[in-house]
């Protein structure tokens, strides 16, 4: 019996206790947001054992990253963009990038991204455009360009303004290029041993015929290839002897004295002195070019600096072969280079991630270590001058092998002999007629003479005008 009581008394007693639990349990919630005598423990506090919430699973939360599309035409381009895109995220943690680079030819990239603009769907967030090809994209009232002046802020008082001047309207600036394009000469120096010539005698454009002359005689190899389908031979010339495409109000002077004395020139080193011959593809960026240069094809050839990567890259039987020097001179004490070409890299209006592209831009190409590995990457003359006397400048590295030191040591000797260009909106129709009739006409096919060549196109843009 006394047994039977106790049972019933533990019974009663457990019963109890579980069903206070359960509802106290829900009263205990109801109390506390009415009752302030009840501490609450601090939810943001964490136990030393429990386990995190997931999204604050390390103090050090990586960042998102933001995929951004880059369009070029120049491999060599993509190459340098894309190291650059890795120093980015090692020095900005917080805002990583992802670069998608795409590489088309130079037509199609330039037709794609024009119709782009225009009708204001498929734009990349950033692009490359050739200097050839800027104007087209500046026309009408509002660019479909990122304005860059507060971006490139100060740092524009390290660079060679000209350079930032290309790509400008009203004083905006709406792409930034990878160099400052000085022209010069690179001489094969074993055609030139063959013949017993030593290039640094050459001096002015007379003695550079003189000595391709005796280079044709002893060896059989043209002095020197002239572009028929390209600018790079033609206007650099033009430049150096003081002239341009247009002067500096816009008006067209193409068929001026100085510009029919250069054609002519050119004429006379292929039909009359027989050292030059038009360039294997028609331009010093063929295949054909390249291969025709890597076997010793021609003495020397004239073009902007840049052209050392291309040298680098398609033309390794070269290597130690070539030497780079100063252009002749039209004339003893005259200009012995020309600032010419470039590639003004832009962020579009169309971009979602305008500000990231614009900084990242301004990093790549204007910061001090941008500027170094434009060279040191490329074999470009950076648009940063403040650098060139930096010891990385200096410093071996696949271009110092190929060409040997001292580049920019002859760089700095000619960087004052560079004669600003003119480029108005008109620019690209004019550089497209001299690729395609103007030298092809006179040299080629002989079926106009220079002077009548120039006549033409200059009748031809006063047409466009």
């Amino acid at each position: 019996m006394k047994k039977s009581v106790a049972f019933l008394l533990i019974l009663v007693l457990t019963l109890g206790i579980f069903v206070a639990g359960c509802g106290g349990g829900k009263n205990a919630n109801q109390d506390t947001a009415t009752n302030d005598p009840v501490e609450q423990p601090d939810t943001n506090d964490k136990n030393e054992n429990s386990e995190p919430a997931e999204e604050d699973s390390s103090p050090d939360k990586e960042a998102e990253v933001t995929s951004l599309i880059f369009w070029t035409f120049q491999e060599l381009h993509k190459q340098f963009i894309d190291d650059a895109v890795l120093t980015w995220n090692e020095k900005n943690p917080d805002s990583p990038i992802e670069l998608v680079t795409e590489v088309y030819s130079y037509d199609e990239m330039h037709n794609k991204l024009l119709i782009a603009l225009q009708s204001g769907v498929g734009a990349p967030d950033i692009a490359d455009i050739e200097i050839s090809k800027f104007a087209n994209y500046l026309k009408g009232s509002t660019p479909s360009l990122v304005l860059l002046n507060d971006y490139i802020g100060s740092d524009i008082e390290y660079c060679v303004q000209a350079r930032f001047d290309n790509y400008a309207k009203d004083g905006k600036y709406y792409g930034i290029d990878y160099h400052v394009g000085a022209t010069v000469m690179f001489y094969n120096t074993e055609i030139l041993d063959q013949a017993g010539v030593d290039p640094k005698d050459i001096v002015t454009w007379d003695d550079y015929v003189e000595v391709g002359k005796k280079v044709v005689a002893e060896t059989g190899i043209p002095m020197t290839t002239i572009e028929i389908t390209d600018q790079w031979t033609l206007y650099p010339m033009i430049s150096q002897i003081g002239s341009d495409i247009f002067d500096s109000q816009g008006n067209i002077i193409i068929d001026n004295e100085d510009n029919i004395k250069v054609l002519q020139f050119l004429y006379d080193m292929v039909h009359k002195h027989k050292i030059a011959i038009p360039a294997p593809g028609g331009s010093h960026h063929a295949e054909e070019y390249f291969a025709f240069m890597n076997n010793g094809g021609a003495a020397s050839v004239l073009m902007p600096l840049w052209y050392m990567g291309r040298f680098v890259e398609y033309m390794p039987d070269l290597d130690g072969k070539i030497t780079i020097l100063p252009l002749p001179a039209w004339e003893e004490g005259g200009y012995r280079s020309a600032g010419m070409g470039g590639t003004g890299t832009v962020v579009t209006t169309q971009s979602k991630h305008q500000d990231l592209a614009a900084r990242f831009l301004v990093f790549a190409k204007v910061s001090r270590e941008g500027a170094i590995k434009t060279w040191t990457m490329l074999g470009f003359d950076p648009i940063r001058w403040d650098v060139w006397d930096a010891p990385e400048m200096s410093a071996d590295n696949k271009y110092t092998d190929y060409f040997g030191k001292g580049i920019f040591d002859m760089l700095l000797e000619i960087k004052d002999e560079i004669h600003p260009t003119n480029i108005p909106e008109i620019y690209p129709a004019a550089i497209d007629i001299i690729k395609r009739d103007v030298v092809f006409k006179s040299i080629r096919e002989q079926s106009l003479t220079p002077e009548e060549a120039l006549k033409e196109a200059a009748n031809e843009l006063a047409r466009q005008q």
